[in-house]
């Protein structure tokens, strides 16, 4: 029996399980499963098949720091490092030959956009235009340098908002970053456990999210740049390109700062919980290509000397120097746009100088002081194969999560993240989905029969393994790194001899296979 919540006195009461299609609880807004009329669905499912053959994705990827330092006054502190764009992915192309094909007039259908703070509205006074340049690899880089939030802005947090067009005007869509913290200045203070960074929550939602710290831990995305003589026009940010590191006036990388483990192997890095502090042995590995520094001590700097004796936790922002392990006073640093490292046989890093009047210090250049600043990730994927829209693709939806309810004839599905909307229908493969819109947070389906993806399904031995899509009413697909495994009954081994000939009685053998088959056999796999 449902109860009405407007009637309840009490504390809320536990969600009633879902176990039947049948019976969808009521809420505001309605609800109700929704399935595309046949017809509809057998086209679609061609294209579907299509794109799950050759994905035609396009690619929006927003990189920017955790937090941003305040500007007082008339002056202008820009956001460093400054927020990046990509795009990626064969759509793009796709997109714009099918755009000349309707309209061969029209010279070009370049990619432009504009970024700004998520307060500004829709004004453009105060986003810079972002122009994109086809790189080697063939992604577009945008880069938006002087963005700033000034004092006159009394958030604690905001959002950057990207909005995407084309050079004829038609208008791509709307992206966030995630939240940024407002800092007054690097804290100067020693900080303390309850600033630690937790990793737990990689995605934070648009209402009242848990909020970013000031220090960092194991396993976080950073960014490292070295400004000489506090000079803006001097910055230079830690990067890869062409497999070595360089020291890049315009583009910089996000590393993953790992806790190093000598009994580990180069590419195996134990999770951690905690905080990284000084003093601790890292290594820096690049997220895009995965190119590793050597084991690196992390050091302090204060006044432009390396502090070997100080053990507290590293803050946003702090000015810090790199050791490599096992050297005598060897120090990552720039050189120019080259970054000199540490390699038998290489040419050597500066070496420091140890301070005359205190044996815990140690006199540094300029080229080995780095900042070190949290870094965030969003990406957005879309697909306008199926079908030529003029709508724009935004809200992209993004899904954080996946739970199974119920199994046998009626497993339901719950898939939870952000940007939901009720024109949405979940895809398994190429078969879609009863759905049900819950909350922008919250879709349901019902789990498809492992029939539908094959007539061989009765006499399966393997388990089936199929991406997860979300699609939009008019066939704009929005692929997911989620996937969905049928697993066969433990029993049917691979090896297993396949029966050659089928009983008389096979009809209640094979509904008997088919319950056993589907029996809560359902498995979920996040690919990261």
């Amino acid at each position: 029996m449902e109860t009405n919540p407007q009637m309840q006195t009490g504390p809320a009461a536990p969600a009633e399980p879902l176990t039947h299609p049948c019976r969808p609880r009521s809420r505001s807004p309605p609800r109700c499963w929704v399935r595309s009329n046949p017809y509809q669905t057998n086209l679609l499912r061609d294209g579907v098949r299509r794109y799950l053959q050759l994905p035609a994705d396009q690619t929006v990827l927003i990189l920017h720091a955790k937090v941003a330092q305040k500007s007082y006054g008339n002056e202008k502190r820009f956001f460093c490092p400054p927020p990046c764009v990509y795009l990626s992915g064969p759509g793009w192309k796709l997109k714009q030959e099918q755009m000349k094909a309707r309209d061969p007039g029209d010279a070009g259908f370049r990619v432009c956009g504009y970024m700004g703070l998520d307060s500004m509205g829709s004004s453009l006074m105060e986003t810079q235009k972002l122009s994109f340049e086809e790189q080697p690899d063939a992604k577009g880089f945008g880069c938006a340098k002087a963005l700033y939030i000034s004092d006159a802005d009394k958030r604690k947090h905001f959002r950057l908002v990207l909005k995407l067009f084309f050079s004829n005007g038609q208008e791509i869509g709307t992206f966030h970053s995630k939240l940024i913290k407002v800092i007054s200045k690097p804290s100067q203070k020693k900080q303390s456990l309850k600033n630690t960074d937790p990793e737990a929550q990689t995605w934070q939602p648009l209402t009242q999210p848990p909020l970013p710290a000031v220090c960092i831990s194991p396993g976080s995305k950073v960014s490292l740049f070295n400004r000489l003589r506090s000079q803006t026009v001097s910055t230079r940010y830690l990067s890869v390109e062409g497999g070595a590191f360089i020291a890049s006036a315009r583009q910089w990388a996000a590393f993953t700062l790992h806790l190093a483990n000598e009994h580990c192997t180069r590419s195996e890095f134990p999770l951690r919980e905690g905080y990284i502090r000084y003093g601790s042995v890292v290594q820096l590995v690049c997220t895009a290509t995965g190119i590793t520094l050597p084991p690196l001590i992390i050091r302090k700097v204060m006044k432009q000397y390396a502090m070997l004796d100080v053990d507290e936790p590293i803050s946003q922002l702090h000015k810090c120097a790199f050791q490599f392990q096992g050297s005598d006073r060897m120090y990552l640093c720039l050189s120019t746009e080259k970054v000199i490292q540490f390699q038998c046989g290489a040419v050597n890093s500066p070496q420091a100088s140890p301070c005359p009047k205190e044996a815990n210090r140690e006199l540094l250049n300029d080229g080995s002081c780095w900042t070190i600043i949290g870094t965030e990730t969003v990406e957005y994927t879309f697909s306008e194969s199926l079908a030529c829209i003029r709508e724009p693709v935004s809200p992209v939806p993004l899904i954080t999560a996946l739970q199974l309810t119920g199994g046998g004839d009626v497993a339901m599905l719950e898939v939870q993240g952000e940007y939901f909307h009720a024109h949405l229908k979940v895809w398994f493969g190429d078969v879609e989905a009863e759905t049900m819109y819950r909350s922008p947070k919250s879709l349901m389906c019902v789990v498809p029969d492992v029939s539908a993806f094959g007539s061989d399904w009765r006499w399966l031995r393997y388990p089936i393994t199929v991406p997860l899509l979300l699609i939009r009413d008019d066939g704009l697909i929005y692929s997911s790194s989620f996937t969905f495994t049928y697993t066969p009954e433990q029993s049917f081994i691979p090896g297993q001899q396949v029966l050659s000939d089928v009983p008389q009685d096979s009809d209640r053998l094979l509904d008997s296979i088919h319950q056993e088959f589907t029996r809560t056999n359902f498995h979920l796999f996040m690919q990261s």
